[in-house]
């Protein structure tokens, strides 16, 4: 039977996760990837742990009623306890597409606070977005972020809704800024950020980040380019950061500029390196499964070469063991530049 078989992949992933779920208990985590469908035989599936939330979702093909239900009994057993939400999101744009229970659409739409190493984040399983507020994936660069923090400024470029930015403060950042397109993004940052005590105020910029960054690297932003009249921006000061993290999305297109990390990473990457110290770190992210690794190091070099700067050093950021690759190179890729 199909429900069968799927049960047996959803243990055996949980018993290969059990020394890392050990361990993110340990140090106050309880957010976590319970079983990632692109590597563990069941494409387009994943299973989340958000506390006491349990997020199904659907990438690819809808689960059906009995498969779901299978998902749903196999972890009220090995996790007792926690609210089961299934969002199916296998139609164009990956927009959430399945109603829910009057009940179930409550617990759905309740904010819902998480751990990941004692910092504090507020998660949604629906709202008007498509996500749940904070990528697990990321937790390697949150994680190193708070290794990298204590006594520099921080630039968090597409913040989102400012993970990496608290996790910076948490761990005693001298300065952070986020700056995010989206003012319902930043809206959850603040209250990331109203929920830990925090040394330092962080400061939240509702910005195209084209239009930031050319400010921060002193190269300004007209008001108008080619006879046309930019939208109205936040008028920056220019300074550079000790770090810089680069976390853009895909492809986006605005007036400012082109977002494409497949095709003009350097696009971005150019302006980063002009926001960031000689002699600091900048943090680039790339999700574009398309690419490799190697060929994405070949951009960033050529990149930082072409504007007279040194890459020191590079280093791969990974993912957490919640998130295996199945040929060692998972979508996500982070590396930190000494510059």
């Amino acid at each position: 039977m199909q429900e069968q078989a799927l049960t047996e992949l959803l243990q055996a992933a949980f018993a290969a996760r059990q020394p890392l779920i050990a361990r993110l208990h340990e140090e106050d985590t309880n957010a976590y990837r319970l079983f990632n469908g692109s590597s563990e035989q069941r494409p387009g599936l994943t299973i989340d742990r958000y506390g006491d939330l349990l997020l199904i979702q659907t990438f690819r093909n809808s689960l059906g009623n009995a498969e779901r239900v299978a998902i749903e009994n196999f972890y009220a057993a090995a996790l007792p306890g926690l609210i089961s939400i299934y969002n199916d999101r296998s139609r164009p744009n990956s927009r959430v597409a399945n109603p829910l229970p009057a009940d179930l659409l409550s617990a759905a739409q309740k904010p819902r606070e998480i751990r990941e190493t004692g910092v504090r984040y507020v998660i949604q399983a629906r709202h008007a977005g498509q996500d749940p507020w904070l990528f697990l994936d990321m937790r390697a660069g949150r994680r190193r972020i708070m290794q990298e923090a204590s006594g520099k400024s921080l630039l968090n470029l597409f913040a989102y809704t400012c993970g990496i930015g608290v996790a910076a403060a948490r761990a005693g950042a001298a300065h952070v800024v986020n700056v995010d397109f989206a003012e319902s993004n930043l809206k959850v940052g603040k209250e990331n950020a109203r929920r830990n005590d925090l040394p330092i105020r962080l400061r939240f910029i509702h910005s195209d980040a084209f239009a930031a960054m050319r400010q921060f690297a002193g190269i300004g932003q007209p008001a108008v380019v080619r006879g046309k009249r930019m939208p109205a921006f936040p008028r920056l000061d220019h300074r550079a950061f000790d770090l810089v993290f680069l976390d853009p999305p895909p492809y986006a297109r605005s007036p400012f500029g082109v977002v494409d990390i497949v095709n003009d990473y350097a696009a971005l990457m150019k302006l980063a390196l002009q926001c960031t110290t000689e002699g600091g770190t900048l943090i680039c992210c790339n999700n574009a499964a398309e690419i490799s690794r190697e060929v994405w190091a070949d951009q960033l070099a050529r990149c930082a070469a072409k504007i007279g700067r040194t890459i020191r050093e590079r280093e791969w950021i990974m993912p957490e063991d919640d998130f295996p690759s199945h040929d060692g190179r998972p979508p996500l890729k982070i590396a930190l530049l000494r510059v």
